[in-house]
């Protein structure tokens, strides 16, 4: 028995200063009530006014760090050895800051799984494992090579089966022209893509019409689809409308599921679509692309953010360009350092110091350093140094342009053209979601599209998404049709997307030591994201 309690860890917590437990790890079996009343009786032992490492009971030893508004507590038997324990709570405290951004208690929480896996790679049944930070991390990542490999040989059979499509795609197109020439019945006209707005150049597509119930499944196709340009009204009798006979749908998903094409259940917790508006889209496409960014001890953060708000006949009403750079460093070492940023940012571009930063040595060399050099920066937690806003009412100004041209086809709805264009070619836009809103209880009828698209029969709206928009692939557009409807329905349009170019163009140079003006190993992030963007 007595090896039993030789060094044991019993348990590892983060509070508050006050007490109240934010995320708490058992090591050993142990009675819910009797932890808790461990944990309660821990800020009574505080005693104010005095520094110490540990705090002890007649049963146990309580060993903590205070780290900045937070406790990072250990709880041990008495026959630890306390030199281990101090070891093991500095190890603790390192993996709090790679999972929480922040030293607050929303980060905690949100990332409190995260932790509790860290912290059972540093103790296994109440005893301390031979691991340092590296290895932690590498645990918890489980990077899997036989999982990549899986993943390309998924991914290359998803390329095969759409490629097999768009063949069979054309096939049908060309026998639709060869029937047009001969006079024979048609399979439904071809149209251009000329953007014109007559009624039959809004046909029915019986790809595009799949995704139409809510109980009904989604295809998921190619981002560069071929375009369904089959010119058929939406009265056709052949055409594959929304909403059609569930045994016609199931039929045809068969077919295509013979084919190898992928089939998905339509889910309504998609990251872009679930949510039913364009700004949990950003949201969630932020958070997916600085999730797996690797930190090093200087790492910088550079957010970029648009609210654009523009008129469905032109004209800009609203167009704000903000952001900041953040410097997070988490080795002592480096605190006496100066960032060099590029000065070759947007013009009309508004900059603003923290106060604490020298103002004449940035506007002389670009570079951002403390007034007084021979003080650190703070460890551990996230700085703000620079921020930044343009405004302007120019149309120039705007990065992406959308024009949604509905117009009345004379039946009692509505054809609609919707086009995008990258007007700020230097930026690589990403997951952008374009939600166009419909009358209630109106299904579209798609003709053409680029990309995919989702109709949401819940919130009545259109999800038209595009992955990437860039130089190469700067331009598309859609075509759908609903009855029932007037222009005015189709308003106001809400845009979402993500970059990893900043519109500002703030680019971190160089950080170098303050002393020996060497380089010093940084990571960085940039991330354009959209806080509101619509056309009214």
């Amino acid at each position: 028995m007595e090896y039993v309690t030789l060094s044991v860890l019993i348990a590892a917590a983060v509070c508050t200063k006050n007490g109240k437990v934010i995320l708490s790890r058992q090591f050993v079996e142990m009675t819910k009530a009797r932890i808790e009343g461990l944990l309660a009786a821990f800020p009574k032992l505080m005693t104010s006014g005095k520094q110490h490492t540990y705090v002890e009971t007649d049963s146990v030893r309580y060993v903590y760090q205070p780290m900045e508004k937070l406790y990072m507590l250990l709880i041990t038997t008495k026959a630890s050895n306390i030199l281990e324990d101090l070891e093991t709570l500095r190890l603790f405290s390192k993996v709090i800051p790679e999972y929480s951004h922040s030293l607050d208690e929303k980060e905690i929480v949100e990332n409190a799984f995260n932790l509790i896996f860290a912290f059972d790679e540093i103790v296994a049944l109440g005893y301390r494992e031979s691991v340092n930070l590296a290895q932690i991390k590498t645990f918890v990542e489980m990077d899997s090579h036989e999982e990549k490999v899986y993943q390309a040989v998924r991914q290359t059979q998803e390329r095969e089966a759409r490629q097999k499509m768009r063949e069979k795609a054309k096939e049908l197109q060309r026998q639709r022209m060869e029937a047009s020439k001969r006079g024979g019945p048609s399979m439904g006209g071809l149209s251009g893509r000329s953007g014109g707005f007559s009624s039959d150049s809004f046909g029915s597509s019986g790809v595009s019409g799949v995704s139409s119930s809510v109980h009904a499944p989604s295809i998921e196709l190619d981002s560069k689809p071929i375009s369904s340009k089959a010119a058929v009204k939406p009265s056709s009798r052949n055409a594959l409308k929304l909403g059609g006979k569930s045994k016609d749908v199931d039929s045809f998903v068969d077919q295509l599921k013979s084919e190898g094409e992928k089939i998905a259940n339509l889910a309504p917790a998609t990251a872009a679509s679930g949510s039913g508006s364009a700004t949990s889209a950003s949201a969630a496409a932020k958070a997916a692309m600085s999730a797996d960014i690797h930190k090093e001890s200087v790492h910088l953060k550079i957010e970029d953010k648009l609210v654009v708000r523009l008129g469905r006949d032109g004209g800009v009403q609203q167009f704000e360009n903000s952001g900041l750079l953040t410097l997070r460093i988490t080795d002592e070492a480096c605190g006496r350092i100066l960032l060099k940023l590029s000065p070759n940012h947007a013009q009309g571009l508004q900059l603003q110091t923290h106060p604490n930063v020298d103002k004449e040595l940035f506007k002389a060399r670009s570079m951002i350093g403390l007034k007084n050099l021979a003080k650190p920066f703070p460890l551990n937690t996230d700085v703000g140094v620079l921020k930044w806003r343009f405004v302007s009412q120019d149309e120039t100004a705007i990065p992406l342009t959308i024009n949604c041209w509905p117009s009345d086809n004379g039946e009692g709805g509505c054809d609609i053209n919707i086009e995008y264009e990258l007007e700020a070619q230097h930026l690589e836009l990403q997951d952008v979601a374009i939600v166009i809103p419909l009358p209630m209880n109106v299904q579209p009828t798609v003709a053409e599209y680029d990309g995919t698209y989702n109709y949401d029969a819940r919130k009545h709206v259109l999800q038209w998404h595009i992955p990437i928009i860039d130089a190469a692939n700067k331009s598309g557009s859609m075509e759908f049709s609903c009855n029932a409807s007037i222009p005015g329905d189709f308003f106001p349009l809400q845009v979402s997307f993500v970059s990893k170019t900043t519109y500002a163009g703030v680019i971190a140079q160089d950080v170098i030591q303050v002393d020996s003006e060497a380089s010093v190993k940084y990571s960085s992030e940039s991330i354009l994201f959209v806080e509101k963007y619509e056309i009214v």
